[in-house]
């Protein structure tokens, strides 16, 4: 599978190689990922603990921030760890594996965007069949069913870094393994893979997005026939929904959906996906959502009764 390949691990250069600057680098996304674990867990535990949040809604929401997390995870340990280290090397073999799993739960996450999206579009839209129509049992198919495609995306990602031959040299500016930053050490013309590149990863984070905000145009215009604490409580559910989208896939549309060149923002811009967004998700659905928060007091509550009583 590999073809004149003489390269057996690969230097990252990081954000920056400033020693100072590695220190405050360390420092931030720590604090970034400790924040990203703490809320998505929280997410976690109080969808599978909470009796009054068993909808397909908060279904989906548990699967998001399972992804969140382990989309993270993937990413942001290595990053800090690399922070305090001076030379940044990464095998051959753990770069496929952050491949893999970096578009594993990108596009897990995406897909359950899209569920999410399904669920609420039947449920302002549909609200006498939603019950029907969203069974725990459709929901749980359609999750397998994002695994599964997730699980096709990836793997076209592999299938395409394992035709790259690389003779030298094997340093990534960059503080992570991708397809892109990979295409500019092969010892080979690159440009039918980038075209292939473009037409996956970007053709999914492009489409989903077109779909997606345009399934919100449509629900928000059928919001027009309901009551106004309806409405209220349906605005607030589909706006948090829209930031989400906008702060994940902007990112990745820029990234993903040009040719082969690099700027300057790329790594910045990679950092704002890769780390902010897991960070912002469980904030902007527990901060806007009262049902998640209503939530999160009750299992408090009993925490703390159960403590009281020892």
């Amino acid at each position: 599978m590999l073809l004149n390949n003489n390269v057996t691990e690969f230097i990252l250069l990081g954000l920056t190689q400033d020693p100072v600057k590695k220190k405050i680098v360390f420092v931030i996304f720590l604090l970034f990922y400790l924040g990203t674990l703490l809320g998505n867990f929280l997410i976690i535990i109080t969808i599978k603990t909470s009796r009054t949040l068993g909808s397909p809604m908060y279904f989906f929401l548990f699967y998001l921030s399972l992804s969140d997390t382990c989309f993270s995870t993937s990413i942001a340990p290595r990053m800090i760890v690399d922070s305090l280290l001076e030379n940044n090397i990464i095998s051959f073999s753990e770069c496929i594996i952050q491949v893999f799993s970096l578009h594993f739960f990108g596009c897990l996450g995406i897909f359950v965007l899209i569920l999410m999206a399904i669920d609420r579009y039947v449920a302002i839209c549909k609200p006498l069949h939603y019950t029907t129509i969203m069974s725990r049992r459709v929901c749980s198919v359609l999750v397998a069913v994002a695994w599964v495609g997730s699980c096709v995306h990836s793997s076209v990602q592999i299938f395409l870094t394992l035709k790259l031959p690389f003779c030298g040299p094997n340093v990534i500016d960059h503080f992570l393994c991708d397809l892109q930053p990979l295409l500019k050490l092969a010892c080979t013309d690159t440009y039918v893979i980038n075209l292939l590149l473009v037409s996956n990863s970007g053709t999914i984070c492009t489409v989903n997005f077109v779909m997606l905000m345009f399934s919100y145009v449509i629900i928000l215009h059928s919001l027009r026939n309901h009551s106004a604490e309806g409405r209220k409580k349906a605005l607030s559910t589909c706006i948090s929904h829209i930031i989400v989208v906008i702060f994940f896939f902007g990112p990745c549309i820029f990234i993903y959906t040009r040719p082969a060149t690099t700027f300057s923002m790329d790594k910045m811009i990679t950092v704002f996906y890769t780390i902010g967004t897991p960070l912002l998700n469980p904030l902007i659905y527990t901060l806007r959502n009262a049902e998640v928060k209503n939530a999160m007091r009750k299992m408090w509550s009993k925490k703390k009764i159960s403590g009281d009583q020892r």
